[in-house]
């Protein structure tokens, strides 16, 4: 089952958007950085490069689901404590993002990149917040190129950070995404 699941979230996560004549681009590589790091203590940061994403290229609709087990540290107990303790990502297995690509065209696109106004929801550790942020894209050798960064803060999202280690973790966290999508 444990198998199974993250599978059939990718399916889900595609029956969102439905109609047969749509145009679709989808990756299951998309990647995902954070960095709560704070000066003078260790590192932490991690990566995710197992992201899979869709994107509606009729409608500008997008979405994005990174299953939580899948950053990666480069401690491992410091791995061990995000999953743990943080995230609890037996709990909460993913992170989701869905929303629109404001004024999207695919006639747009080029080898330049061009920037869209993304609006949506991201649920993380159970809980939905939205999101607002700048998209670039651009067309290169048939694939569509789509980066983003924005800042998260943990308590948004229901999550406690102990006070013991409060001061070696970064009230917000800097989230980059990077995705190159093929058509379907």
């Amino acid at each position: 089952m444990k198998k199974i699941l993250p599978y059939l979230s990718v399916v889900l996560l595609l029956m969102t958007f439905t109609g047969f004549a749509q145009q679709k681009y989808i990756t299951k590589n998309g990647e995902i950085n954070f960095e709560a790091s704070v000066p003078s203590f260790e590192e932490v940061k991690a990566k995710n490069s197992t992201v899979s994403a869709i994107l509606n290229a009729d409608t500008g609709e997008f979405a994005s689901l990174a299953l939580i087990q899948g950053f990666r540290f480069k401690v491992a107990l410091m791995e061990e404590h995000f999953n743990e303790n943080y995230m609890e990502s037996s709990q909460y297995p993913k992170a989701i993002v869905k929303g629109t690509l404001e004024g999207f065209s695919m006639d747009g696109l080029s080898e330049s990149t061009t920037e869209y106004s993304f609006k949506g929801t991201i649920t993380v550790h159970g809980e939905s917040q939205p999101l607002e942020t700048i998209v670039t894209m651009a067309m290169i050798d048939g694939n569509v190129e789509m980066n983003s960064s924005f800042i998260l803060k943990p308590e948004d999202f229901n999550i406690k950070i102990p006070s013991i280690v409060s001061n070696k973790i970064a009230d917000e966290v800097t989230v980059t995404a990077i995705y190159t999508l093929s058509e379907k």
